[in-house]
This record gives C-alpha cells, structure tokens and sequence, in this order.
C-alpha cells in the first residue's frame, strides 16, 4: 500500500500549476459514492483526477490515486484493495482506467455495498455504456463526460485570461455585447488556426511532436477502446482502421456502406456497427437527417473534432470542412445537430438553421437562420463569428 502512497503523493507534487481547471470540476456533484468520468482518450482524465486529489486533499491520505495498469490489480481484485485502503483511513478512492479489470462493474458493486463510508471516483473510455451494459451500477453511479479543450479553453491557457462559457441562447441573442468583453483582452483569431490544428488535446502542451502523439492516440482508442471493450477478434482491426481511413478522406458526405462494405470485405450492416464503434470512441460524429437515427445510415459522417482532420490524412484538409467540423464538435455536447435544409449546413435543436461560411461569401441572408462565418471578430444579427461557438463550454 506504500508503493501506492509514494506514487499518489509524487504525482501531486509534479502536476503543473499552470493547466487549466476543467468546468466540469464544479458540475460534479461530489457528495456521490460513485462516480463515473468518461472521456476519449488523449483528452486529460488522469490529470482531471490528479487536479481533483491535489486540489480537494493535498497530501492527506484518506485520498488516494490508484491506476489499473499496475500488474499488481492482475492479482488482486477492486474490493479487497478498497478494503485494506478503509481500514487506513481511507475515503476517496480515485480508480484510473478501471476496465483494464475485467470484472471492474462486479467490483465496484461490491465496494458500494460494502463500504458505505468510501468514495469511488473511476474513469473510462468513452465507448463504455456505464449503466446499459452494466446493470449491477444501474441507480448507483453518476457518470460525467469529460470532453477536450474547447477554444475558449485554449484560449484562456495561451493568453492567461478567464473567460466565461455561454450557452447557445446568450451567443445568439447577445454576441455583439459578449464579443465586446472578449476582444479588448485577446484577438482570438490570431490563436484560431492553432486550436483547430492542435488544440483540442490536452497533450499539445508536451514536449512531443503532436501528430504522432495524435496518431498514437487514435490506434489506442481503436486497438483498446474498441476492441478490447467491445470484445472484437484481433484479425478485425486492419478493417476498422481502414473504415476510419476512408471514411475521413471521403469527406463529410453520406456513406455509402455498399462500397465501404466491399472496400473491407465484411457486411453492410458490420460496417454500420464499426461506424457506431468508432463514434463512440469520438473518432468520428454521425449527423442524421431530421427524424432519423442509428441503425439508419447518417447524412454525413464526420470526423469528432478537427484535430483529428490534420493528423489522419494532412494533405488535404479543406477549410469549409475544417469549420463545419470545429461547429458540430462545439454543440452535439449539449445540442441535437442534424443535417440542415438545402443551402444551410445544419439543423440545431430541431429549430435554429446553420449556415457556416468563411467571410466574403456572398449569402442570400435570410433572417430567419443563422450564419456562423470564419475570419470575423464581430458579428451582427443574425451573422455570428463562428470562433465565439467555442464559448458554448
């Protein structure tokens, strides 16, 4: 148990000062026994554990930062390790990637029932289904998603402000006042390009080249996210891999699972499988016509966030893609995204037509939808500077 105190408290002491503090910190309602984050790969779960411990604990030890990568969990189970750690003093148990344990549900049940004075904190893939696929949690756990940097995150970090988050309602009934809070202290477009480039994950902030980071992130989300929580066979991973590949290049258009089902030699309807497998990893975010819904086939496929458009096929990257991307990726968070009418790039909430555009493109500006467009600082109207959707969290 030492081993584990030593290596909670070393890395307390060298969590950096300077990363950002996660909104979701204060949107979870601690006073749960057990609580769930849930978050992509790459984009800052451990170190959202390790802000929680230093910031809530410090050095005392009734919390304590556990990871199942340890071979030591290959011999010991979940509750018997919780146990040993109460009869310390312990409370707070912070549990990282806790489905490297393959009966890690069976054991958190029995830590609930258990230890009713101990506190589980746990993370895990965004492809896990806490409560559908593991029953035993079903009216126990609270489970939270943690997402990458948004753009007025990065912001804050680059520049050493603190700006606020808006809802969708504020930026569309008060962008011109909100813009006029914001631009006297940054210039936001001068840190656009880097934060569609690099600054969704967290990791650009390490002394590594960021695309092969990236790209080594996203075969783990696919090696281990996907097949090892979804039990798929090994000899099938070439085909998910290849799926993402031509999904991506095609651009953001409706697949056609015909052709991807011959590109990959398997069926249409393992396809639409790999294709929902790969949207639950947040490699990818299926947009579907108004009314529709998975198993049908979405009216685009698109990548999860444009980082990911950079690093997986550089060569061609183009803008208007690029945008309508950093859009949807900004808003299925907390909105329903379809597919818009002729002319309009999306549908939100059922109510709100989107038009993304760079500017100097001519619009027939209707004043019934909205217009998000690239390369402005200040709206009007109905004409909102796309950068300002990155405030939305």
């Amino acid at each position: 148990m030492e081993v584990f105190y030593r290596t909670h408290n070393y890395l307390i002491e060298h969590i950096s000062e300077s990363l950002v503090r996660r909104d979701l910190m204060d949107e979870i309602d601690w006073s749960d026994r057990l609580i769930g984050i849930k978050g992509t790969r790459g984009v800052g779960k451990t170190t959202f554990l390790l802000q929680y411990a230093k910031e809530k604990f410090g050095t005392d030890r009734s919390c304590l930062y556990i990871n199942l990568n340890n071979f030591y969990f290959q011999g010991r189970g979940i509750a018997d390790f919780a146990g040993e750690f109460q009869k310390r003093g312990g409370r707070v148990l912070l549990i990282d990637q806790v489905f490297k344990q393959p009966d890690w549900s069976h054991e958190l049940r029995l830590c609930y029932d258990r230890y009713p004075s101990l506190k589980i904190v746990f993370t895990g893939s965004s492809v896990m289904r806490l409560k559908e696929e593991n029953p035993e949690l079903n009216g126990i756990v609270k489970s939270y998603n943690l997402r990458g940097f948004s753009f007025r995150e990065f912001l804050n970090l680059q520049t050493g402000n603190n700006f606020p988050a808006y809802t969708l309602d504020e930026i569309l009934n008060n962008h011109e006042h909100i813009v006029k809070s914001i631009l006297p202290k940054v210039r936001p477009m001068e840190h656009f390009q880097d934060y569609l480039h690099h600054g969704f994950y967290p990791f650009f902030l390490e002394k590594r080249n960021f695309s092969e980071n990236l790209l080594k992130t996203m075969n783990m989300m696919i090696e281990v996210d996907i097949l090892l929580l979804k039990q798929i066979e090994l000899k099938y991973l070439s085909k998910i891999k290849k799926l993402l590949y031509l999904l991506a290049v095609e651009g953001p258009v409706a697949p056609n699972v015909s052709q991807l089902a011959t590109d990959i030699q398997t069926s249409r309807a393992t396809v639409m499988n790999y294709i929902k497998y790969l949207a639950d990893a947040r490699l990818i975010n299926m947009v579907y016509a108004n009314g529709d819904e998975f198993p049908k086939k979405p009216a685009r496929v698109m990548m999860h966030n444009t980082c990911l458009m950079y690093s997986i096929y550089p060569v061609k990257v183009e803008e208007q893609h690029v945008l309508e991307t950093f859009f949807l990726n900004n808003l299925w968070k907390d909105h329903k995204l379809n597919k818009g009418e002729k002319g309009m790039s999306f549908l939100v909430d059922g109510k709100y037509q989107f038009r993304i555009c760079t500017e100097g493109y001519r619009i027939k500006n209707n004043p019934n939808h909205y217009y998000a467009l690239h390369r402005i600082a200040v709206g009007h109207g109905n004409q909102i500077p796309l950068w300002l959707f990155g405030f939305l969290y």
